[in-house]
């Protein structure tokens, strides 16, 4: 069964694959912090689906079979919806550790944190 989480740098070099070769395995990132959290500070490409819109929004818009990874800004909040998403049916879904703060220390550090 696949990990709960995905480390920046694991899902660093997933995305990376995107780059080199169209890859089914590259994962979707959907961000569940509020909009002014997004606008301070967020990974390029990724979903802003705020954590109180997963359970209305997640069975219209993401696909149960991709790949996803939620991030939030320290890793709670994504691993509360990790969790919702795979009680519901998402079994390729992950929280990123650490969130956007992690993201921004050890990948990204142009990405502000806050």
């Amino acid at each position: 069964m696949l990990a709960y989480e995905i480390t920046a740098q694991d899902l660093f070099s997933r995305l990376a694959a995107k780059t080199s070769t169209p890859n089914r395995d590259v994962p979707k990132i959907i961000d569940v912090r509020e909009p002014w959290e997004f606008t301070t500070a967020h990974i390029e490409g990724s979903i802003l689906m705020p954590m109180g819109d997963i359970p209305s929004r997640a069975n219209q818009e993401l696909d149960p079979d991709e790949p996803l990874v939620v991030i939030c800004h320290a890793g709670v909040r994504s691993m509360n919806v990790t969790m919702w998403l795979r009680n519901n049916g998402f079994e390729n879904v992950q929280s990123l550790r650490g969130g956007i703060d992690a993201w921004s220390r050890e990948i990204d550090p142009s990405v502000p944190r806050y």
